[in-house]
């Protein structure tokens, strides 16, 4: 019952909301900005919002140890369970880590190919029914159409939601008039959501670039608390 609250409440409601009732399975998203912005916080928080739905989750790095990013999780759940007063928060914490799977690989000595052989292990034989996977610390300015498609297949094949985020690199502008980040601009027929994210008056706003088929250039009515790396209703 404390888990499905906690879900019913969670601003990724208002995310889904925003993009059609979600990403949804066989498609790719996208949290892109410079780094330190949020983009890492935020794909956790749908990580937590899917395992506090008991829905197994995957989480692939390529930028980060396995202890710094079970880090993260512990980080953004402790400060979730203090905003909303969680009484058995560690009674909580215990049940939804067993649905977690971290892995680290290294982008250019791992084959994506290979990647997602692992993760067909996982999800076939090993039995980890996940219907999200997290891909953090991708590098999108490596050549990488052949990659993205072949992870557009999996995510077909095996009806999964996969996020990724994006390091943006260089001197501004990094976008076009639309938003778009110039260093996505090549895979928008490969990539379904792309989401902004900018430093504003102390907050972290969140824009809708990509939205499927669309490009709407809007503002989502959420934001991240860089103290407490929160999303939060705008």
């Amino acid at each position: 019952m404390v888990r499905k609250t906690l879900s019913s409440r969670s601003p990724i409601r208002t995310l889904e909301k925003n993009i059609k009732g979600g990403l949804g399975p066989g498609k790719l998203g996208v949290f892109a900005s410079r780094k330190g912005v949020g983009k890492t916080a935020c794909l956790v928080q749908i990580a937590l919002d899917r395992l506090l739905e008991e829905k197994p989750v995957i989480h692939v790095s390529y930028a980060s140890r396995v202890d710094y990013i079970i880090g993260w999780y512990e980080e953004i759940f402790k400060n979730l369970s203090t905003r909303e007063n969680l009484k058995s928060a560690m009674e909580v914490h215990d049940r939804i880590i067993r649905n977690r799977v971290i892995m680290n690989f290294k982008q250019e000595g791992m084959p994506t190919a290979q990647v997602l052989k692992s993760l067909e292990a996982l999800l076939g034989p090993g039995n980890f029914p996940a219907r999200t996977i997290i891909v953090d610390g991708f590098n999108f300015y490596l050549p990488c159409q052949e990659d993205l498609e072949l992870f557009k297949k999996f995510a077909a094949q095996h009806q999964l939601e996969i996020w990724f985020s994006c390091s943006l690199k260089g001197q501004d502008p990094l976008f076009d008039e639309n938003g778009v980040p110039f260093v996505l601009k090549n895979y928008l027929e490969i990539i379904d959501i792309i989401i902004t994210l900018e430093h504003d008056e102390g907050k972290v706003k969140l824009h809708l670039v990509k939205d499927h088929q669309q490009l709407p250039g809007k503002k989502l009515r959420l934001q991240l608390d860089p103290q407490t790396l929160l999303l939060a209703r705008d």
